[in-house]
């Protein structure tokens, strides 16, 4: 069986997720721990801001009791406190529920596309853990190819709806190509971090970060390759940028007319997009007044997530249909493969009983025994042994009244009806 077992934003506040919460550091032993200490065969976890989810297959439901015990027991909470917040998935919906977080179709923000990324982290720690089998393999790639496919055929990502993307997606349409560009990033908090992130994964030029904490600027300019200084700075670089992204805690605008003024003739006047995210403002009102400045505010980029969000609710329609179909297929490859592995057992099985039979038969010509009578006692001991389980199965069944078993034999015997007709499929 398949689970998806966790909790996300929609069930349980910040202060439980947090607590839940697996950094990296701690991934390889969380995955070790459930694959050799609570004998998981196959799991995987993703852990975000937004959800702990932990992904596993085990062949009973017992399992997932286990996985319960281990992740209160792994964070040092009681079990009791973490049952009302969590959701446990089994097979379809659990498949489901996989492909709807690639999808961005879970996320606070529908359709976001960050969660792919760190799924796609989450499969491949698993991978290096050794934590992966065939199902959960098969699952994660599964799930990869349903966000691609849902990402072709529908516009869930194309417009913002987040301040951070909306700022970007911006920008790209001002100017189109981002590569020859320069950006400026004030501020360097979780928005800021956020933007760089899709302005890097749109190819931006360069970027400057320009932080009050010069050694915050320093450790976002390690990751992205930007380039920091300090708040001071900025009159020095302002000229420089094409793109100026700005979300800060000043309780006093940064940035006024003058200052802006001055970096536009040094730019010889080629345009500049600013966005001010920060409340109170970072940017004068007044800048907007400037030639050759496009400046939006946090309530700007508001009125475009919000026109947004309406196109995206109409392509969630069209990706949920994509994703439930996908499921679908996902589940027919699974019960395939468990139908396989269903057959080859039962084929040993009754290879076994022949070799142990034959073998018998075989002692007893050696020894002299009339081989008709052998021959008979084989055919004997053959059918009483392979019928054994069966029968014993279908009396069960008839003392529990269990009359689905009894149409699956029917189906799986070739046996007749009372009036003599075999199951449709064998007419």
């Amino acid at each position: 069986m398949l689970f998806a077992l966790g909790i996300n934003h929609k069930t349980a506040p910040v202060e439980v997720r947090e607590r839940l919460a697996v950094n990296d550091v701690q991934l390889g032993e969380a995955l070790d721990s459930l694959h050799s200490g609570v004998k998981i065969p196959e799991a995987a976890i993703l852990s975000t801001c937004n959800r702990t989810e932990i992904y596993f297959r085990e062949n009973g439901r017992d399992g997932e009791e286990r996985v319960l015990d281990w992740l209160g027991g792994f964070h040092g909470i009681r079990r009791g406190e973490l049952e009302h917040y969590l959701y446990r998935h089994h097979d379809n919906e659990a498949v489901l529920h996989a492909l709807r977080v690639a999808c961005g179709l879970d996320s606070m923000v529908l359709g976001e596309p960050q969660i792919l990324g760190q799924m796609k982290s989450a499969y491949q720690q698993a991978h290096a853990a050794g934590t992966l089998g065939l199902s959960l393999e098969r699952l994660f790639q599964h799930a990869f190819a349903t966000a691609k496919d849902v990402r072709t055929s529908t516009a869930i990502g194309a417009s913002a709806v987040s301040v951070a993307f909306a700022a970007v997606s911006l920008a790209r349409q001002i100017f189109g190509d981002l590569k020859p560009l320069t950006a400026l990033m004030i501020g360097a908090g979780e928005t800021v971090e956020l933007a760089l992130r899709h302005l890097a994964g749109h190819g931006i030029g360069h970027v400057i970060v320009a932080n009050r904490t010069v050694e915050r600027a320093h450790t976002l300019g390690d990751r992205f390759g930007a380039e920091p200084i300090a708040l001071t700075a900025l009159p020095d670089y302002l000229h420089r940028a094409d793109i100026v992204i700005s979300s800060t805690a000043a309780p006093l605008p940064i940035l006024g007319k003058g200052a802006v003024e001055r970096a536009i003739r040094k730019r010889k006047h080629r345009p500049v997009f600013m966005v001010d995210i920060a409340v109170p403002r970072d940017i004068e009102p007044e800048v907007s007044e400037l030639e050759d400045v496009y400046l939006y505010t946090v309530d700007d980029l508001h009125e475009v997530i919000n026109e947004n969000m309406a196109s995206r609710q109409a392509a969630a329609e069209q990706a949920e249909q994509i994703v439930a179909t996908r499921a679908d297929e996902f589940m027919r490859w699974l019960r395939a493969r468990d139908s396989v592995e269903s057959i080859r057992q039962l084929r040993d099985q009754a290879l076994a009983i022949r070799q142990e039979s034959l073998a018998r038969a075989e002692s007893q010509l050696r020894a002299g025994r009339d081989p008709s009578e052998v021959m008979q006692q084989l055919a004997h001991t053959l059918t009483n042994k392979l019928m054994h389980a069966p029968c014993k199965t279908l009396n069960a069944a008839a003392h529990d009244g269990d009359a689905d078993l009894f149409r699956a034999a029917h189906r799986l015997f070739l046996l007749p009806d009372a009036d003599g007709a075999l199951p449709p499929d064998h007419q």
